[in-house]
């Protein structure tokens, strides 16, 4: 290593980093399958709210009455907000469907970490060696996207060469 580096980590520190970027990942997908959760409830209750306008409307009790529904006398059924319910709610499926692709990129992301650390652990002596791979890793996966609120090792490799130059 050059001679302005700082303290030389060890193998078992570059684990413990591995380790600890996987859990900030899991953390983050329990943060997003709440949010996902909220998102499902609320779109239950919309889809219960229209239930309940159209059956309103159509007035229909059971089999005993006659097979079109005919609405409440003097009732109008406003479909143009009936729409606009039935667009949030798509709108709101597709947010679902987005959180739970990121989820599952996370998740990936947190499983490779894992299983870098598991190799450094068994196959890795070197500190320099081990520095390389958690290097390469991060720039293989792009691990430095998932992180907004933490630089990884890459962005630190790199902000520390950007000033050397």
């Amino acid at each position: 290593m050059s001679e302005d580096t700082g303290p030389e980590l060890s193998v078992d520190e570059f684990v413990d980093y591995c380790r600890t970027q996987a859990g900030l990942l899991s953390g983050r997908v329990e943060t997003m399958r709440s949010e996902a959760d909220a998102l499902l409830s609320e779109i239950d209750d919309e889809m219960a709210e229209l239930r309940r306008q159209l059956e309103d409307y159509s007035g229909t009790k059971g089999t005993d009455g006659p097979s079109t529904p005919v609405g409440p006398a003097g009732s109008n059924l406003d479909l143009e907000a009936l729409e606009d319910k039935e667009s949030e709610v798509k709108e709101k499926q597709l947010l679902v469907e987005a959180k739970q692709t990121r989820m599952q990129a996370f998740q990936d992301l947190a499983a490779a970490y894992t299983d870098l650390a598991e190799e450094l652990q068994s196959d890795i002596d070197d500190s320099d060696e081990a520095l390389s791979r958690v290097l390469q890793f991060e720039a293989d996966t792009d691990a430095p996207a998932y992180f907004e609120e933490r630089q990884t090792l890459l962005e630190a490799a790199n902000s520390n060469t950007d000033a050397s130059e």
